[in-house]
């Protein structure tokens, strides 16, 4: 490992030297007494090999010239060793020259770890503070032995033991040596819990983090001893008791004992429960005239009667708090204050609501951003420096912040401004992958693979703009599209795009006809208030329907209809649409409660030679009712209809499944042409969809990334035109399209169908359909990947199941 290795008697010695020099010579110890006062001639620097003469002479607080006593010789002492450059000095006052001698600190050459198993080489280096090429100081190196020895001790060694040992080497440098005994994990044998009587053991192990020691459970990083996490757990014991009616609970002590044998510990909680309380009293007291107390009451989610919950009175009060916020009141204080009953077992709570000191934003820094550009996050906070201080808009601020998806943690802090009714913000965030390498597959029941392949940066240049590109081939699909958005345009709260597209489907296997599309949207969204944004766009694009001209040549003797023959060749459609969003969810990425509303409306006609009119609309509701356990239902309808005498083509129809319908392939449901022996897809007019959703504890540690959820789909699609749902004149009878011929039984002759009767073959039912599953989510190392397994519950016998479906992409 070295070049030069001294024995140990030597690193022993060397140690001492150099680890032991500064504990001898302390700086009012460090100089011989003066002769005689008097004036500075000349300042005289020995012993120093690295460092400048006048780099010595600079950090003294005395020059020539000035008088020198022995206070002022003990100052430049102290100044001399505040520097960490040198592990002795003397100062001497003779004849005139003020004598300093020194010896340097030796350089740092390298910093090693020997011993080292459990944690990572790299986990130790960001912990430490002495660097190569930095200065060694005895100082230095016992507060990393300190960090390091911490380390081990919160991964569960508590009995690790670190000795620092240096090497020699030429021109005053060392080589610095961690010498590490990591010991044996400190397991736990058993967490026992006294005084419980509403809830069991086994209750409240799963509420305290720290667990047993068990085989199986080599995952785990918690079944080991940590002294700060008993703390923790007392802190989640109390949350436990306390959001579940006991207001008296408290832990009375947390005792871990190591083991005769010493081979773990056994931790034991004791607890008070106390009655159970509920709610009495729920008033609301305020001292400003326009906040009405009636209507600030009919905010509080507390209501008299129910189980006493602290969750309960903190979304109170930030909901008073908000509401104050939006009613102009920059500087309100809200305060709960509890009167405990505990003879009628009720807590009264009586929120007082005043107004707090004024205080005003000084500074707002952000920190951490190494790639995103300041003014793209700045831009999304509701407060500026030199406005009044507001919780609720620093709250919004941070989950507006979070929306963007850039960063993997936002928080905004508070630090001291530069005068008491002053305060500055710090922004910190930590950026994470905002580019998206993508590759995708879905593997159906009838053998169809579907490959993509994407790129997207949704902050290029570090500047908020959404870039995209994405490749899509398939036996079924091919597709090439492009689009930019710039979130801010003309510095403006409009966020701006265009999409670029082609695409072509090729059903000719599979259903009767394929389409080739290009075209391009432009498109811009706004705020239309706190919570809600609107959207305009509009699309200009060619459709291409093109079918096997032998399926539709009745002298063949097929059965395709007439309504669907009819629409080969191109189209131009010119389409304007509108929507808007109104969004109260928590958290935009990760929602824990609220909901959202969307509707769009979108009107082809206005040029171009298709007419319709197509409304959609989507809403989704959440709920957490633990950490672990998240319920969402989610439902989402539309209705597209022709006007101007046109019916709808069946290119801007809707097709459901894959993805927002699991347990079906994509287009799996819906109405079908049965002709031919194939169920083609045909799309539909209108549609309905719903989708509940629970996501679960999977018990892996959050570092492996794996979660799940279990999920119910359900919904319907279907209604066709009447045109196109009946035999129209030239189509042939799709049961019998060929007869024998009366005059010549030899032969076979078309059998024509009654015009405006229904056709057989044409499957549109308005019929329920139906699927559950699990859906098991990994971010794995190569990036997120999604796995779908379904089964259906409810189907017609024409629909196309998938069983199974898995998606992945790759960050950078």
């Amino acid at each position: 490992m070295f070049q030069t290795r001294a024995s140990r008697a030597a690193l022993v010695s060397g140690l001492a030297l150099l680890l032991g020099s500064a504990a001898v010579v302390a700086p009012g110890m460090a100089f011989a007494q003066a002769e005689r006062a008097g004036v500075i001639q000349r300042i005289l620097v020995q012993g120093n090999e690295r460092i400048e003469q006048s780099t010595v002479v600079s950090y003294l607080p005395v020059a020539p010239g000035e008088p020198v006593d022995a206070a002022r010789i003990d100052l430049a002492l102290k100044a001399l060793f505040r520097t960490d450059l040198f592990s002795d000095v003397k100062i001497d006052f003779r004849n005139g020259d003020l004598i300093v001698t020194v010896v340097e600190n030796p350089i740092i050459n390298r910093v090693i770890f020997e011993g080292n198993k459990g944690l990572k080489e790299d986990k130790l280096r960001d912990e430490v503070t002495v660097r190569p090429r930095g200065i060694f100081t005895r100082s230095k190196v016992q507060g990393d032995v300190q960090r390091i020895v911490e380390l081990y001790r919160r991964s569960g060694r508590i009995s690790a033991n670190v000795t620092p040992q240096i090497i020699e080497l030429p021109q005053k440098r060392v080589d610095l040596i961690f010498k590490i005994e990591e010991g044996p994990k400190s397991g736990i044998l058993s967490v026992n819990i006294l005084g419980n009587k509403a809830f069991s053991d086994n209750d409240l192990r799963d509420v305290v983090v720290t667990e047993e020691t068990r085989w199986f459970k080599f995952f785990s990083n918690n079944a080991n001893y940590d002294p700060d996490r008993l703390e923790y757990d007392k802190e989640q014991l109390r949350k436990h008791y306390r959001n579940r009616g006991y207001y008296d609970f408290r832990v009375t002590s947390a005792v871990a004992e190591l083991a005769p044998d010493k081979n773990g510990f056994v931790i034991t909680y004791t607890v008070d429960e106390g009655p159970r309380y509920r709610f009495g009293k729920v008033e609301v007291e305020t001292e400003l005239q326009k906040l009405d107390k009636t209507v600030l009451e009919s905010l509080l989610v507390v209501r008299s009667g129910q189980v006493y919950q602290d969750e309960q009175i903190e979304q109170a009060t930030d909901a008073l708090t908000f509401a104050a916020g939006a009613a102009g009141f920059a500087f309100v204080d809200v305060r709960p204050r509890y009167t405990p009953d505990r003879d009628k077992g009720v807590v009264d709570v009586t929120f007082s609501v005043r107004e707090g000191p004024r205080v005003y934003v000084d500074r707002i820094d952000i920190v951490g951003n190494n790639q995103t550009l300041d003014y793209v996050i700045r831009r999304e906070m509701s407060v500026v420096e030199g406005d009044a201080y507001n919780r609720a808009l620093v709250d919004r601020s941070k989950r507006q912040i979070r929306s963007l998806g850039f960063f993997k943690e936002v928080d905004i802090t508070e630090v001291p401004g530069t005068s008491p009714d002053r305060t500055s913000l710090q922004v910190k965030i930590e950026e994470q992958p905002t580019g998206e390498l993508s590759f995708s597959a879905g593997y159906s029941s009838v053998d169809q693979l579907v490959l993509d392949l994407g790129i997207t940066q949704r902050n290029f240049r570090g500047r908020g703009q959404d870039v995209r590109a994405r490749v899509s081939v398939g036996s079924l699909r091919q597709q090439l599209d492009f689009s930019f958005t710039e979130p801010r345009f003309l510095s403006r709260d409009v966020a701006a795009g265009v999409d670029v597209y082609g695409y072509r489907y090729d059903l000719s296997e599979f259903s009767s006809y394929k389409t080739t599309t290009f075209g391009t949207t432009f498109r811009a969204n706004f705020p239309l208030g706190i919570d809600s944004r609107g959207a305009v766009r509009y699309t200009l694009r060619q459709d291409d329907i093109q079918i096997d001209g032998l399926l539709c040549d009745p002298s063949q003797g097929v059965v395709l209809s007439a309504s669907l023959c009819e629409q080969v060749g191109k189209r131009i459609t010119s389409l304007v649409g509108y929507g808007g969003r109104l969004d109260r969810r928590n958290d935009y990425l990760n929602p824990t409660r609220g909901y959202y509303v969307d509707i769009n409306q979108d009107l082809a006609g206005l040029g171009g030679d298709v007419s319709f009119l197509r409304t959609d609309l989507e809403a989704g509701w959440f709920y957490g009712i633990t950490k672990d356990f998240i319920f969402s239902a989610v439902g989402s309808a539309g209705y597209v209809v022709g006007w101007g005498g046109d019916n709808v083509r069946i290119n801007d129809r809707y097709y459901k499944g894959g993805l927002n319908f699991r347990g079906f392939e994509t287009a799996g449901i819906g109405p079908r042409d049965l002709s031919l022996q194939r169920a083609d897809a045909l799309g539909g007019k209108a549609f309905a969809i719903g989708t509940v959703e629970l996501t679960v504890p999977t018990f892996l540690p959050e570092q492996y990334g794996i979660k799940a959820a279990v999920f119910s789909d359900f919904g319907t699609l279907g209604l066709l035109d009447k045109a196109d749902r009946n035999y129209r004149v030239g189509d042939l009878d799709c049961l019998n399209p060929q007869v024998i011929d009366p005059s010549d039984p030899t032969r076979t002759i078309n059998n024509p169908a009654i015009p405006g009767t229904r056709n057989a073959c044409i499957r549109d039912d308005l019929s329920l359909r139906a699927s559950a599953g699990v859906s098991i989510f990994w971010k794995s190392p190569m990036g997120p990947i999604r796995f779908d397994f379904s089964r259906v519950l409810a189907q017609e016998i024409y629909d196309r199941k998938e069983t199974f479906r898995f998606s992945t992409s790759t960050r950078f």
